[in-house]
């Protein structure tokens, strides 16, 4: 499903007047991808989804599925509209009364599908997500990563053509985390979806998008394919994300905490190059590196050096120049 989000508006009444929580947002979000939605907390990312998944109406703005207006359809074409829609969410939202097989029947019952047809869908999505031999298990006995599982599962029950993800992974450790999402990829890759990851964890997008949308302040300030996002971010708080993960990631490894007034950003086969190496024969700097490492995102890998560079004016605009037209970005640390 191709979606298509044309200068969405929507405000809030508080108690000092309006908050505007998403502010002339436009997005194009590709059919059969993962889509990655990522803003601090209070950016108007929550608002933005209930947008898009048809749960609230923009209160100016336009939003289509595959060319088709949605945004504006009469009640009863706007409940079979999000029917064609899944949602899974960070508390998982199971009824704790049901058992496993239970909580994914529920939307089939709630669409009359026959008891037959129900109960094969209930054993297809549970094997789908590895939970077949857990159907009557109660909810109360499933651990946080098979709890999400089978709301994946009830999600996916109704055959959408559109799955939403927000903050799926917040509550999870980061082992079972990466298991959720090699599910949603695998799934994804099977079932043809478009995926919308709403998420405020940078290692989210790295490691599930595809195309990614950074909104502050309710406005997208950034657009990008996950690897130019993660290469040459543009936008403050894009840096800021990034600097983040760098400083958490175990894949970048810091062993100083002092100093690093560049950030170097090496792009495919720029990782394994002797580059530095290079850039010390034919110039006069110094470097000290203060941390570095590679990570590895869905169609490429980047590799992240925070480092030292000292000698004069010159010497640094032509080791910035050399590294650039290497295939390096460089971002100065004020």
């Amino acid at each position: 499903m191709h979606i298509v989000l044309k200068n969405l508006k929507k405000a809030y009444k508080s108690t000092d007047g309006y908050i505007e929580a998403v502010s002339d947002t436009s997005i194009d979000i590709p059919e059969n991808t993962i889509f990655g939605i990522i803003g601090k907390s209070g950016a108007g990312k929550s608002s933005l989804v209930r947008l898009i998944s048809l749960l609230e109406q923009p209160d100016s703005g336009e939003v289509y599925y595959n060319d088709r207006r949605v945004d504006n359809l009469s009640k009863a074409d706007l409940i079979a509209e999000r029917r064609k829609l899944g949602m899974i969410f960070q508390n998982f939202n199971l009824f704790s009364s049901r058992t496993a097989g239970k909580n994914v029947a529920y939307p089939l019952e709630l669409c009359k599908t026959p008891k037959a047809e129900i109960n094969a869908r209930v054993k297809e999505m549970l094997r789908l997500v590895g939970l077949e031999d857990r159907e009557d298990a109660p909810i109360s006995t499933l651990s946080g990563g098979q709890k999400q599982r089978v709301a994946i599962a009830r999600a996916l029950a109704t055959k959408p053509d559109i799955l939403f993800c927000d903050e799926a992974t917040s509550a999870l450790d980061p082992q079972t985390t990466h298991s959720i999402l090699d599910l949603i990829r695998e799934i994804q890759a099977k079932m043809n979806l478009t995926v919308v990851m709403i998420t405020h964890q940078m290692e989210v997008v790295r490691d599930a998008c595809e195309q990614v949308a950074v909104i502050d302040s309710g406005r997208i300030v950034e657009q990008r394919r996950v690897t130019d996002i993660f290469s040459n971010p543009q936008s403050s708080v894009t840096k800021d994300f990034l600097s983040h993960l760098s400083a958490d990631s175990k894949e970048i490894i810091r062993w100083s905490k002092d100093g690093g007034n560049y950030i170097l950003r090496f792009i495919g086969d720029a990782t394994g190059k002797p580059i530095l190496s290079e850039l010390a024969h034919n110039f006069n700097i110094e470097f000290n590196i203060r941390a570095a490492g590679v990570q590895h995102l869905q169609d490429n890998e980047i590799g992240t050096m925070i480092a030292d560079l000292t000698g004069t004016d010159e010497e640094l605009k032509k080791a910035i120049q050399y590294l650039t037209e290497h295939g390096v970005n460089v971002e100065e640390q004020k």
